[in-house]
Protein backbone atom coordinates (compact mmCIF):
# COMPACT_ATOMS: atom_id res chain seq x y z
CA UNK A 1 0.00 0.00 0.00
CA UNK A 2 1.09 3.81 -0.22
CA UNK A 3 0.20 5.92 2.41
CA UNK A 4 1.92 9.05 4.41
CA UNK A 5 2.09 7.35 7.70
CA UNK A 6 5.19 9.65 8.59
CA UNK A 7 2.99 12.34 8.07
CA UNK A 8 5.46 14.54 5.90
CA UNK A 9 2.93 15.13 2.75
CA UNK A 10 4.62 12.44 0.54
CA UNK A 11 3.21 9.24 0.67
CA UNK A 12 5.77 5.63 2.08
CA UNK A 13 5.43 2.37 0.40
CA UNK A 14 4.47 0.23 2.76
CA UNK A 15 5.41 -3.52 2.57
CA UNK A 16 4.10 -6.49 3.90
CA UNK A 17 6.18 -9.66 3.34
CA UNK A 18 6.11 -13.59 3.28
CA UNK A 19 8.58 -13.78 6.19
CA UNK A 20 6.33 -11.89 8.36
CA UNK A 21 8.55 -8.49 8.01
CA UNK A 22 6.46 -4.85 7.31
CA UNK A 23 8.54 -2.44 5.97
CA UNK A 24 7.89 1.36 5.71
CA UNK A 25 10.00 2.98 2.80
CA UNK A 26 10.24 6.65 1.99
CA UNK A 27 11.33 7.89 -1.29
CA UNK A 28 13.69 10.73 0.41
CA UNK A 29 15.28 10.72 -3.19
CA UNK A 30 14.58 10.01 -6.86
CA UNK A 31 16.26 7.43 -6.85
CA UNK A 32 15.80 4.42 -4.36
CA UNK A 33 13.47 3.98 -1.75
CA UNK A 34 14.58 4.12 2.20
CA UNK A 35 14.18 1.60 4.40
CA UNK A 36 12.58 4.31 7.62
CA UNK A 37 11.31 1.57 9.83
CA UNK A 38 10.46 -1.68 10.38
CA UNK A 39 8.70 -4.48 12.28
CA UNK A 40 8.46 -8.58 12.44
CA UNK A 41 5.62 -10.39 12.81
CA UNK A 42 5.77 -14.31 13.63
CA UNK A 43 3.71 -15.16 10.45
CA UNK A 44 3.18 -14.46 6.48
CA UNK A 45 1.56 -11.02 5.91
CA UNK A 46 -1.54 -11.67 3.55
CA UNK A 47 -2.20 -7.95 3.42
CA UNK A 48 -1.59 -4.31 4.08
CA UNK A 49 -3.20 -1.35 4.21
CA UNK A 50 -2.64 2.13 5.84
CA UNK A 51 -5.30 4.65 7.23
CA UNK A 52 -7.11 6.15 10.13
CA UNK A 53 -8.68 3.37 12.31
CA UNK A 54 -8.85 3.27 16.13
CA UNK A 55 -8.26 7.00 17.02
CA UNK A 56 -8.76 10.44 14.72
CA UNK A 57 -5.95 11.72 13.94
CA UNK A 58 -3.36 9.09 14.75
CA UNK A 59 -2.53 6.88 11.48
CA UNK A 60 -1.89 3.28 11.71
CA UNK A 61 -1.02 0.37 9.45
CA UNK A 62 -2.85 -2.57 9.48
CA UNK A 63 -1.89 -6.20 8.24
CA UNK A 64 -3.98 -9.48 8.03
CA UNK A 65 -1.91 -12.23 8.73
CA UNK A 66 -2.31 -15.78 6.91
CA UNK A 67 -4.03 -17.57 10.06
CA UNK A 68 -6.40 -14.62 10.16
CA UNK A 69 -5.05 -12.09 13.02
CA UNK A 70 -5.45 -8.31 12.68
CA UNK A 71 -2.15 -6.58 13.46
CA UNK A 72 -2.18 -2.58 13.89
CA UNK A 73 0.79 -0.08 14.25
CA UNK A 74 -0.13 3.09 15.22
CA UNK A 75 1.44 5.97 15.44
CA UNK A 76 -0.48 6.99 19.13
CA UNK A 77 2.14 7.86 21.74
CA UNK A 78 1.53 4.57 23.74
CA UNK A 79 3.58 6.31 27.41
CA UNK A 80 1.88 9.40 28.53
CA UNK A 81 4.01 11.32 30.79
CA UNK A 82 2.95 12.91 34.10
CA UNK A 83 4.64 15.28 36.88
CA UNK A 84 7.10 14.33 39.23
CA UNK A 85 5.15 12.59 41.78
CA UNK A 86 1.33 12.66 39.40
CA UNK A 87 -0.81 9.68 38.68
CA UNK A 88 -2.53 9.47 35.92
CA UNK A 89 -6.47 9.07 36.38
CA UNK A 90 -8.37 7.09 33.68
CA UNK A 91 -11.44 8.85 32.03
CA UNK A 92 -14.69 6.95 33.21
CA UNK A 93 -15.34 6.56 29.36
CA UNK A 94 -11.73 4.68 29.29
CA UNK A 95 -12.64 2.90 32.92
CA UNK A 96 -16.25 1.75 31.45
CA UNK A 97 -14.13 0.14 28.81
CA UNK A 98 -11.87 -1.74 30.44
CA UNK A 99 -14.67 -2.77 32.78
CA UNK A 100 -16.52 -4.29 29.32
CA UNK A 101 -13.93 -5.82 27.82
CA UNK A 102 -12.72 -7.70 31.40
CA UNK A 103 -16.46 -9.17 31.54
CA UNK A 104 -16.41 -10.16 27.84
CA UNK A 105 -13.08 -11.74 28.67
CA UNK A 106 -14.37 -13.67 31.59
CA UNK A 107 -17.75 -14.89 29.76
CA UNK A 108 -15.12 -16.35 26.68
CA UNK A 109 -13.48 -17.96 29.38
CA UNK A 110 -16.74 -19.51 30.96
CA UNK A 111 -17.83 -20.48 27.23
CA UNK A 112 -14.54 -22.43 26.33
CA UNK A 113 -14.93 -23.99 29.51
CA UNK A 114 -18.37 -24.97 28.48
CA UNK A 115 -17.24 -26.48 25.20
CA UNK A 116 -14.50 -28.29 26.44
CA UNK A 117 -16.71 -29.95 28.82
CA UNK A 118 -19.16 -30.72 26.05
CA UNK A 119 -16.30 -32.15 23.97
CA UNK A 120 -14.85 -34.57 27.01
CA UNK A 121 -18.60 -35.85 27.55
CA UNK A 122 -18.72 -36.51 23.67
CA UNK A 123 -15.57 -38.15 23.28
CA UNK A 124 -16.03 -40.10 26.20
CA UNK A 125 -19.24 -41.68 24.68
CA UNK A 126 -19.50 -45.23 22.80
CA UNK A 127 -21.90 -43.57 19.90
CA UNK A 128 -18.81 -40.75 19.39
CA UNK A 129 -16.74 -40.49 16.32
CA UNK A 130 -13.34 -39.39 15.55
CA UNK A 131 -12.13 -37.08 12.61
CA UNK A 132 -9.38 -35.90 11.59
CA UNK A 133 -9.56 -31.87 11.19
CA UNK A 134 -8.98 -30.49 7.76
CA UNK A 135 -6.47 -27.34 7.44
CA UNK A 136 -4.89 -26.03 4.75
CA UNK A 137 -1.02 -25.87 5.15
CA UNK A 138 1.01 -22.98 3.13
CA UNK A 139 4.32 -24.33 2.06
CA UNK A 140 6.66 -22.29 0.30
CA UNK A 141 10.23 -24.20 -0.85
CA UNK A 142 12.59 -21.44 -2.29
CA UNK A 143 16.41 -21.64 -3.39
CA UNK A 144 18.29 -18.88 -1.71
CA UNK A 145 21.06 -18.00 -4.12
CA UNK A 146 23.37 -16.37 -2.03
CA UNK A 147 24.48 -19.51 -0.07
CA UNK A 148 23.00 -22.09 -2.14
CA UNK A 149 20.46 -23.28 0.28
CA UNK A 150 16.53 -24.11 0.42
CA UNK A 151 14.36 -22.37 2.65
CA UNK A 152 11.41 -24.63 3.38
CA UNK A 153 8.29 -22.37 4.95
CA UNK A 154 5.13 -24.36 6.23
CA UNK A 155 2.30 -21.88 8.26
CA UNK A 156 -0.82 -23.80 9.22
CA UNK A 157 -3.71 -22.43 11.09
CA UNK A 158 -2.76 -24.39 14.23
CA UNK A 159 -0.16 -24.95 16.21
CA UNK A 160 2.52 -27.49 14.38
CA UNK A 161 3.75 -30.11 16.79
CA UNK A 162 6.03 -32.15 14.89
CA UNK A 163 7.23 -31.86 11.07
CA UNK A 164 9.05 -35.38 9.82
CA UNK A 165 11.60 -34.26 6.42
CA UNK A 166 12.61 -37.45 5.19
CA UNK A 167 15.41 -37.57 2.12
CA UNK A 168 17.06 -39.88 0.38
CA UNK A 169 20.20 -37.98 0.44
CA UNK A 170 22.31 -36.25 3.28
CA UNK A 171 20.87 -32.99 4.59
CA UNK A 172 22.62 -30.23 6.54
CA UNK A 173 19.89 -28.04 8.05
CA UNK A 174 20.69 -24.59 8.58
CA UNK A 175 19.25 -22.43 11.92
CA UNK A 176 17.44 -19.13 10.93
CA UNK A 177 17.00 -16.47 13.26
CA UNK A 178 13.11 -16.89 12.74
CA UNK A 179 13.37 -20.84 13.35
CA UNK A 180 11.71 -21.56 16.73
CA UNK A 181 11.79 -25.98 15.71
CA UNK A 182 14.02 -27.77 18.16
CA UNK A 183 15.76 -29.91 15.30
CA UNK A 184 16.69 -33.87 15.90
CA UNK A 185 18.92 -35.88 13.73
CA UNK A 186 17.59 -40.02 13.31
CA UNK A 187 19.40 -42.82 11.27
CA UNK A 188 17.34 -44.07 8.89
CA UNK A 189 17.02 -48.29 8.26
CA UNK A 190 17.56 -48.94 4.50
CA UNK A 191 14.49 -50.98 4.25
Amino acid sequence: DSFDILGDGVKELLVGRDDGMIEIYNFESADDPVLRHDYALSESIASIQGGCVGKEGYDEILAATYSGWLTGLTTEPVHREGGSGEELKLSQEMQSKISSLRNELEQLQIKVLQERDKYQQSSQSTTAVSSVPAFSVNDKFTLNKDDASYSLILEVQTAIDNVLVQSDVPLDLLDVDKNSAVVSFSSCDSE
